[in-house]
C-alpha cells in the first residue's frame, strides 16, 4: 500500500521530482536539494524519500524509508507494493507534469520507473515533456552490464560518482558527466583512536540490519573475552533501524544516531555499504562482513561478476579489508579471530589503514567535470527553453 505523507493535491506547480529509496540515497539527494533551495528559492521540489530531504525543503509527499528492501528475495516479498508504487508514481508525473526527475540510486526501482514513463511517453525520450536525470549509477561494472543501453534509452543524462565510471558508458550516447564523490564533501562522523570503542555498523535497511546485527552482537561478545573493558558503538542512520537496534541491543552496546557519534573507535565490524567508506576514509582498522537470505546469497555468488563486496577494495584493487561472509564457517568466530588481530597490536595496524585511507581519497579526489548542481541547472534552463519556445 503506497503511504502518502499528504494529498499532493495540494502541489500546484512541481519544477524538479526527486526519487530516492534508500537511506544513502535520501542523504545524498538532501545535500543537492539543500543547495538547489538556496539557488533558486522559487523552484517547488517535490519528493519520495525520507527525513533529510523534507528537512532540505523538498515536499516529501511519500516516505519511502520504511519500506527499503535489499535482496533477491527481499524485493520479492515486496513486489506488490513497489508495482503499485511505480503504477501511483506514473500517474502522479501525468497529472503534475513535472519539467524534470532525478532518479537517485535504487535502480531496482528507478530504472522500472523511467522506463514507464518512457513508454507512457511522458518523459521526454518517450515524446513527452519531463526530462530525466540519473544520479548515483547502478555498479553495471559489477553485474548486468548491458543496463547500459537501456538507461540510454530513457535518460537524458547521468551523473555519477566515481572518477573511472563514465568510461563505462562510452559506447551509449547518454550524457555521463562526473560530479565528485559526496561523501568527500561532508564531515566524517567517525575518527580513529586506539582507546577508543568498537565500531559496529549493520547497515541502513531494516531488512538487512535484522540479519546482520545478532552476527556483530556475536563478534562482539567473542572480542570481550579478549578485551573485557571493550565497548562498542552502533550508529543508526533512521529511526526504524534504531528502535529495532535498541529492542535488541544488551546494555553493554551503545546505541545512538550517526549524528550524534561523539568518540573515536579503534575497530569496526561492518556490512558494506556507504558507511564502509567513511571508515576506511579515517583509517579505522576493520572487517567488512555480510549475511543475505540463503538464496540472496546463493545467486548473488553466481551473478554478480567482482572479486571483492567493500567498495575500498574494489577502488584499491586488494582485500585492504578483510571480508568474511556468511558462507565462511564459524564466522562469528573467524572475525573476531581477526578483528582479534587489529586489537592487539593496533599501532601497526592503524598504519597500514591511515595509508589505505590516503590512497581512498587520492583515488576520488578527482576534480568533477561538473558538480551536480551545475547539471541540473543546465537541464532545468533546457527545460525553460523548451516551455518558452512552446509559447512563442
Amino acid at each position: 500500500m503506497v503511504v502518502q505523507k499528504e494529498n499532493p493535491v495540494e502541489v500546484k506547480r512541481v519544477d524538479l521530482l526527486v526519487v530516492a529509496g534508500e537511506p544513502s540515497g535520501d542523504q545524498h539527494a538532501a545535500i543537492c536539494v539543500r543547495e538547489l533551495k538556496k539557488r533558486h528559492p522559487q523552484w517547488s521540489i517535490c519528493a519520495t524519500g525520507g527525513p533529510a530531504l523534507e528537512a532540505a525543503g523538498a515536499h516529501l509527499f511519500i516516505n519511502m524509508m520504511p519500506f527499503s528492501a535489499v535482496g533477491l528475495m527481499e524485493v520479492v516479498s515486496h513486489y506488490s507494493r513497489w508495482k503499485q508504487l511505480l503504477r501511483w508514481l506514473v500517474e502522479w508525473v501525468r497529472v503534475y507534469q513535472p519539467k524534470m526527475v532525478c532518479l537517485v540510486d535504487f535502480p531496482g526501482f528507478n530504472l522500472r520507473f523511467a522506463k514507464a514513463l518512457y513508454r507512457e511517453h511522458l518523459s521526454q525520450k518517450g515524446g513527452g515533456s519531463v526530462k530525466i536525470l540519473g544520479y548515483i549509477a547502478p555498479q553495471i561494472w559489477a553485474w548486468k552490464a548491458r543496463r547500459r543501453f537501456s538507461m540510454a534509452r530513457w535518460l537524458d543524462a547521468l551523473a555519477v560518482i566515481f572518477p573511472f565510471e563514465p568510461a563505462g558508458f562510452a559506447d551509449t550516447n547518454l550524457p555521463v558527466y562526473f560530479v565528485g564523490y559526496p561523501l568527500l564533501q561532508q564531515p566524517n562522523p567517525f575518527r580513529y583512536d586506539p582507546q577508543g570503542a568498537l565500531l559496529l555498523l549493520p547497515g541502513s535497511r531494516k531488512s538487512a540490519v535484522v540479519r546482520i546485527f545478532p552476527l556483530l552482537q556475536e563478534v562482539f561478545q567473542q572480542l570481550r573475552k579478549q578485551h573485557p573493558s571493550l565497548q562498542a558503538v552502533v550508529p543508526f542512520p533512521n529511526e526504524a533501524v534504531g528502535a529495532y537496534l535498541k529492542a535488541q541491543a544488551g546494555d553493554d552496546i551503545t546505541i545512538c544516531s550517526v549524528s550524534n557519534v561523539s568518540v573515536g573507535f579503534c575497530g569496526a565490524v561492518m556490512s558494506s555499504g556507504t558507511a564502509s567508506l567513511q571508515v576506511a576514509f579515517a583509517g579505522i582498522p576493520g572487517v567488512v562482513t555480510y549475511r543475505a537470505n540463503p538464496i540472496t546469497f546463493f545467486c548473488g555468488k553466481r551473478l554478480v561478476k567482482v572479486p571483492y563486496l567493500s567498495m575500498a577494495n574494489l577502488l584499491l584493487q586488494r582485500e585492504a579489508f578483510p571480508e568474511i561472509l556468511q558462507n565462511t564457517p564459524f564466522q562469528a568466530i573467524a572475525i573476531a579471530r581477526q578483528m582479534n588481530l587489529f586489537l592487539s597490536d593496533p599501532e601497526p595496524a592503524h598504519a597500514r589503514f591511515l595509508e589505505d585511507a590516503h590512497r581512498l581519497t587520492e583515488l576520488l579526489s578527482v576534480p568533477p567535470q561538473q558538480s551536480l548542481l551545475d547539471v541540473i541547472d543546465t537541464m532545468m534552463d533546457e527545460c525553460f527553453l523548451g516551455l518558452e519556445s512552446k509559447r512563442g
